[in-house]
């Protein structure tokens, strides 16, 4: 699973490397954590332009009673999502990109505590998660839009700190993964593949980063000894 990332990416490298139309106004963020708002890219309501949208980490589904299901729905199973009810109608039409510029994994440790590593690409750049969005209308006209991220196999750097890993998407894929005129899932699954291991590195970090509320750049700083 993911269940925690960084977006730190000054906004004008964000809107150029994301073709946005605007530069966003985030903050930097060191420990993104479910329930969060999160920064998504998706196809505007015009249906031409871009946008970036901060939107709910979890994704609750438009049917849902209860909204507190989205806490449940962090993450989908690239290999199953196109057909989970939960997940199958954004699969269909509400695709979308998440921008990240690193994330965190726990690898098991003998007879002690997690370790978290920092997993990011070599070159420090921003990259995308495949993700899924919803909108959910309450019964008092709440409206929550909220996104899941797509995990898969890990590749050969993750796999030896976790057994799944979300979904990165080349930049040549980001047009097709977000055209909301492609449903099918045969066109979209190939996308849907471990990231290769070149050009990522991963590093163990401060367990000081196992808290949410624990922000800022000593999240990512490496243990001493250890290389970034």
């Amino acid at each position: 699973m993911c269940g925690r990332f960084t977006l730190a990416t000054p906004d004008q490298d964000l809107a150029v490397q994301f073709n946005l139309p605007e530069i966003p106004d985030l903050q930097p963020r060191y420990n993104i954590a479910p329930t969060q708002p999160v920064a998504v890219v998706r196809i505007s309501k015009a249906g031409s332009d871009r946008e970036l949208a901060m939107v709910h980490w979890g994704l609750i589904p438009f049917w849902a009673d209860d909204p507190g299901i989205g806490a449940r729905m962090i993450n989908a199973r690239a290999e199953t999502a196109a057909e989970k009810p939960a997940f199958r109608a954004a699969f269909r039409r509400r695709r979308c990109l998440v921008p990240a510029d690193g994330f965190y994994e726990w690898q098991k440790q003998n007879g002690g505590p997690k370790q978290p590593y920092y997993i990011r690409m070599a070159d420090g750049k921003a990259f995308a998660f495949a993700g899924l969005w919803e909108r959910w209308k309450g019964p008092d006209d709440t409206v929550i839009d909220s996104c899941t991220l797509l995990t898969t196999q890990p590749n050969d750097l993750v796999r030896l700190l976790h057994n799944r890993m979300p979904v990165i998407l080349r930049p040549q894929d980001y047009e097709l993964w977000l055209d909301p005129a492609v449903e099918d899932a045969a066109v979209l699954s190939p996308l849907l593949t471990p990231y290769s291991p070149q050009g990522m590195d991963a590093y163990p970090v401060s367990r000081w980063v196992n808290k949410p509320q624990h922000e800022g750049p000593d999240c990512i700083e490496p243990l001493p000894g250890a290389e970034a």
